[in-house]
């Protein structure tokens, strides 16, 4: 891929008009363009490359894509962007395949950062480990010398910690969800992490910050919808981050924070924060790994139902109160008595204020995993939007995975249906919950092409659209994630082999793959075939990130 540039132009910012030529551009305005103009931020035109000659002379920039593939830029929605951050520079065990790996890292971590008043780790998964036993807080004691430290577990609705981070927790011990001999769970839990995460600095924060979304823009990440709340960062952290994506170049953040509302005042606030809805990780529940999502039969392997955190009637109010002061509500709800509490409320909610609009204000749901054809047909009903996260089947679905141990294998088989929810109407947005999955936009796409469970996969087209112009639509833009005139020019470059069509079933590929249907192709994302490679990405037609020595 080569490039002319014009004096003066600067990468960091709008580019003015730039003609790029002789790829595959994916847009549905022209199955078969290998030509695209951007001007001033926006997609000005998408054509064939014969067409393209008639704007080379007026060209700010002219970029020879060298046979490179054009898509829309990806949006994740539904990323903890400072823990991100903090994984990425700092202590990750999703790769830790035993009890004592994990021990060993926690070890060298702790003796490469004599000064940190408080050690931070994330990613360890005990249901992967051969004995299947979280770290005590004896052995963490020992490992970091008996230094504060807070593990969360890979889905970050538990954490180990050592008896120094206790200890700075008044009344922690009676707390709910706290154990002495097991991880920490419920308001236990959300209290040690808040003085966990008290004690990074704000230059630590901005620190992180920044290496999340540098590392979203390399793998064409154009938007992240950054779910916070107070139980999970605090109010700085959100209001720091939206400063951060308005004033240096890097991918969009649309941030929802996640506390519960009961009137106009608690309305006002969250609009104060900048945040878009009182939405993302407001807790229902919690979350299979740890045995806390709510369920209306017990777990396979533990004497109970879970945690409610929330009741209809609660969430009737919440959605009266986001609907009224036109924002958006949402709920993480991963159990499927939690979804049953959401769709209760919500359509007691429509009963006050009117189905049209509760529709029009396009509330959502994160993770929504344990759903039923009554949920679901309630889902579209209601205008609910589905954020889930396709890595989560490939992490643990299966007949042998975790899904299935916590709640047998027929139960498990029901988790994660995206082609259910599709063929009902319900509009689906992808995203990664990261750092719980990591970020990375083709691997999920590959997931819920290439499903665990028969028959809950989707085609390759439309998991790609839940990952661009459905994360638009989950924010109210129905403009944007597509390569089209007039669209934010949000787009990624992509290094891939061939192109083709892929769908669950082979005679829609055969007609897609035939010319006379205008059906743009993909990359091939079969199970071991290798992911797109991402050259550039350009955000409102600022390029904010470019591969070295491309």
């Amino acid at each position: 891929m080569s490039q002319r540039t014009a004096p003066g132009t600067d990468q960091g910012q709008d580019q003015g008009t730039v003609l790029l030529r002789g790829g595959e551009i994916h847009s549905p305005a022209d199955p078969f363009a290998t030509a695209m103009v951007v001007s001033h931020g926006r997609i000005a035109w998408v054509g064939s490359e014969g067409a393209a000659d008639a704007f080379a002379a007026t060209a700010d920039e002219t970029v020879d894509l060298a046979g490179a593939l054009v898509t829309p830029a990806f949006t994740d929605a539904h990323v903890h962007t400072t823990s991100t951050g903090l994984t990425r520079t700092g202590l990750d065990l999703s790769g830790a395949a035993t009890r004592e790996a994990a021990l060993e890292q926690v070890r060298a971590h702790a003796a490469a950062r004599p000064r940190d008043p408080v050690l931070l780790g994330h990613g360890w998964d005990a249901s992967r480990w051969p004995d299947t036993r979280p770290p005590s807080r004896t052995e963490l004691d020992t490992a970091t010398g008996g230094r504060p430290l807070y593990l969360s577990r890979i889905d970050v609705h538990s954490a180990a910690a050592t008896t120094a981070l206790l200890d700075l927790v008044p009344g922690v011990t009676a707390r709910d969800g706290y154990d002495a001999d097991a991880p920490l769970t419920r308001d236990a839990h959300h209290a040690v992490r808040a003085a966990a995460y008290g004690a990074v600095t704000p230059a630590q924060r901005a620190e992180a910050q920044r290496a999340a979304l540098r590392h979203a823009a390399s793998l064409g990440i154009g938007s992240v919808h950054e779910c916070a709340g107070p139980d999970i960062s605090g109010e700085d952290d959100l209001t720091d981050l939206l400063r951060l994506a308005e004033t240096e170049p890097g991918p969009r953040v649309v941030g929802y924070w996640g506390e519960r509302l009961t009137g106009p005042k608690d309305a006002e606030r969250v609009r104060a924060l900048g945040a878009v809805g009182a939405a993302g990780d407001l807790f229902v529940d919690g979350s299979l790994g740890s045995h806390t999502a709510c369920l209306h039969e017990p777990y396979a392997d533990a004497p109970h139902t879970g945690a409610a955190y929330l009741d209809a009637a609660d969430i009737t109010t919440h959605v009266v109160v986001c609907t009224e002061a036109g924002l958006q509500a949402g709920f993480h709800a991963i159990g499927d008595a939690a979804v049953t509490a959401v769709v209760e409320g919500v359509r007691a909610a429509s009963e006050k204020l009117g189905l049209a609009r509760i529709r029009a204000a396009r509330h959502r749901v994160e993770h929504a995993e344990m759903l039923t054809p009554e949920t679901i047909a309630a889902f579209a009903e209601l205008g609910l939007t589905a954020s889930v996260q396709p890595l989560f089947d490939t992490l643990w679905g299966g007949d042998e995975g975790m899904y299935a141990r916590r709640l047998g294998t027929e139960r498990a088989r029901t988790l994660n249906p995206f082609a259910a929810l599709l063929r009902t109407g319900v509009p689906l947005a992808f995203g990664s919950d990261s750092p719980v999955t990591p970020l990375g936009p083709w691997a999920a796409v590959r997931a819920a092409a290439f499903h665990r469970t028969p028959g809950h996969g989707v085609s390759v087209r439309a998991a790609f659209a839940a990952h661009t112009r459905g994360g638009w639509r989950a924010v109210g833009r129905d403009d944007a994630g597509i390569l089209v005139p007039g669209a934010p020019a949000d787009y990624a470059l992509w290094r891939t082999g061939a192109l083709l069509v892929q769908a669950p079933d082979d005679r829609v590929a055969r007609w897609s793959t035939d010319p006379r249907s205008g059906t743009p192709g993909l990359p091939d994302l079969s199970p071991g075939a290798e992911l797109p490679v991402c050259l550039r990405t350009v955000v409102g037609g600022r390029t904010v990130f470019v591969r070295p020595n491309e």
